[in-house]
């Protein structure tokens, strides 16, 4: 059985400004991101103990193609988004969300 899947807002945040920027870089290059954001955040709604503890309860997802992870943590029927992060920001930036 899939989870959904629910964002805190500063993640909702981090993956929009990161569309942006690849956006800008080159037009379509936000939305492939999106698409591989989305891609990876199926495989954790489906199987979220597959991937493997960061911090606390917090599981990482490596996005594929860029250089960004999903933290997120799970209960009994949803994957709670704490952060897209990016791999060359301060590490465990994140570690103080819900």
């Amino acid at each position: 059985m899939s989870h959904e899947v629910a964002f805190e807002p500063t993640a909702s945040i981090e993956l929009n400004e990161a569309a942006d920027f690849y956006d800008l870089e080159r037009p379509g290059l936000g939305t492939e991101f999106l698409a591989a954001v989305e891609a990876s955040l199926i495989a954790v709604a489906d199987r979220p103990a597959a991937f493997p503890v960061e911090l606390g309860e917090t599981r990482k997802r490596v996005i594929s193609r860029f250089p960004y992870s999903i933290m997120y943590w799970f209960d009994d029927d949803t994957v709670h988004v704490s952060a897209i992060a990016h791999h060359r920001r301060r590490p465990r930036y994140w570690g103080d969300r819900p």
